[in-house]
């Protein structure tokens, strides 16, 4: 099946990506469907993307601090 590409870009479907197909009084449904690697299933629970938020929440309002390479943060973090 061929899906035109402003319509993949829109819906971010890749070339294998799966797609649910369902019959609907309109016509057809076409649903994408990412798969998740389980090794990165955690990024997306509910807490862990609330953390996420939060975080670019405290980067917009110029919280936090930045380091210039890990050494540096070790170095903060032994204070």
């Amino acid at each position: 099946m061929t899906i035109p590409a402003e319509v993949r870009r829109a819906a971010h479907l890749e070339e294998g990506d799966p797609v649910e197909v369902e019959i609907v009084e309109e016509g057809i449904l076409l649903r994408p469907q990412k798969i998740i690697d389980a090794t990165q299933a955690w990024f997306w629970t509910p807490e862990w993307q609330e953390s996420v938020r939060r975080s670019i929440e405290q980067v917009a309002a110029g919280e936090g601090e930045a380091f210039a390479d890990g050494d540096e943060f070790l170095s903060a973090l032994g204070d």
